[in-house]
């Protein structure tokens, strides 16, 4: 078996009984709720130039050598406009079409309300749902799947690519892979029936070790109808093209998950390599290159998902912003500093920025610098817990927080 160290779960929160049950038994509860594909871009990602405040005169008093120029210059050297005030990044390009569509909204001036200078810290809060506490043992995520289970819940019900579980799904029985082709069996259609005929008696007791036996089996199984269902090799749909990178190929193997049905309700994602302290750039350099890979990753799920974008969530966050001022040939981070989201799909009211713009000026910013937070981001992703998800009590998913819903998507 190749999945030592391609894997890592979580079973401890019951036992699955799905080694007998049919694909379409095990998804009837995912049925009733979007898939939900969380991307966390980790480094501090630069909102500011991923969508440019270009009618902010002060934006470009603060930043003379890295502001993203106004719209109307040189194709791939100006912000592309959205709204007359705020533009993408050139790099982001590609996703102008799926703005004008409605199925892209932007979430402005948003972050998370504690002041932590700490990549790591930052990053821990948010994914718990509870900023500026680590008490809690388990993640935003993890929490809302722990309280939705039910017993046809699908082995494969949340996935995380990576080498390690996203700390939001803590709480969870998730399932962690570097990619479907490490978690199969090496000779799969000879080992596999006889890993079932093996441990079947093992598994049918009623302890942690069996379920997670059963679980572990049942995700086998279903990784098996993936493969055979979408095809080997996977051929996205609509001419999507992937990014070549770790970012991109795990993309592509979550459109492979949701177009395969068998019951995935959250898949999580990472892309690093946002802490542009030197040579960012503007509309060109090293965050370009970061943003270009990040919108190619998005533009080819939202292609290749096209037939399915009725039941798909895509949220996209990082842990904070960067300081309005440039350093000299970056930017560097701030406590609580506001930034940008973006939310995909076929459900969003789109083409809209949300969230109130506090102004660059430098009496508007907050302590020494930073782009104020007009939004917290729970109140982004509760919003799609609630009206997506279909998950009301998000008093337990969001302890301590009252979220305030902004009309990203609908119910």
């Amino acid at each position: 078996m190749t999945t030592t160290t391609a894997t890592r779960r979580s079973f401890l929160t019951k036992p699955a009984q799905l080694i007998s049950a049919s694909a379409a038994t095990a998804n009837q509860a995912a049925l009733q709720r979007d898939v939900l594909v969380c991307i966390f871009q980790r480094g501090g990602a630069d909102g500011l130039s991923m969508v440019v405040p270009h009618g902010d005169k002060d934006y470009y008093l603060a930043r003379p050598s890295l502001a993203v120029p106004k719209p109307g210059g040189a194709v791939g050297g100006s912000a592309i406009d959205l709204n007359g005030f705020f533009g993408l990044h050139p790099a982001l390009a590609g996703l102008k079409p799926v703005w004008d569509a409605g199925q892209l909204a932007v979430v402005h001036a948003c972050g998370s309300p504690d002041l932590t200078h700490s990549h790591f810290d930052a990053m821990d809060y948010m994914e718990r749902g509870i900023p500026g506490q680590k008490s809690a043992t388990n993640g935003w995520l993890g929490r809302h799947l722990a309280m939705t289970q039910t017993a046809d819940d699908s082995a494969l019900r949340a996935v995380s690519f990576g080498a390690l579980l996203q700390p939001s799904l803590r709480g969870s029985s998730a399932v962690t892979l570097t990619s479907i082709e490490d978690y199969r069996l090496r000779t799969w259609n000879i080992e596999l029936p006889k890993v079932r005929k093996a441990h079947g008696e093992l598994y049918k007791g009623s302890n942690l070790l069996a379920g997670a036996g059963r679980r572990t089996l049942g995700s086998l199984t279903l990784m098996e109808q993936v493969v055979r269902s979408t095809g080997n090799p996977y051929k996205p749909s609509g001419g999507a093209v992937y990014p070549d990178t770790d970012y991109g190929k795990t993309l592509k193997q979550i459109a492979q998950l949701v177009k395969a049905d068998v019951g995935v309700q959250v898949a999580c994602a990472d892309i690093g390599d946002w802490d542009t302290h030197d040579d960012q750039g503007g509309a060109q350099g090293q965050l370009a290159d970061n943003l270009r890979e990040f919108g190619a990753g998005l533009l080819a799920l939202y292609t290749d998902l096209s037939a399915y974008l009725g039941k798909v969530a895509i949220v996209t966050m990082s842990e904070f912003g960067r300081r309005v001022e440039e350093n000299g040939s970056g930017t560097d981070h701030g406590n609580g500093n506001g930034n940008a989201m973006f939310v995909m799909g076929g459900n969003v009211v789109g083409k809209k920025v949300y969230g109130r713009w506090p102004g660059l000026a430098v009496e508007q910013r907050y302590g020494p610098g930073d782009l104020q937070v007009t939004t917290d981001f729970r109140d982004v992703i509760a919003e799609i817990v609630s009206k997506r998800m279909r998950n009301t009590q998000l008093g337990e998913v969001f302890p301590g927080y009252t979220p305030t819903f902004r009309g990203l998507v609908r119910a």
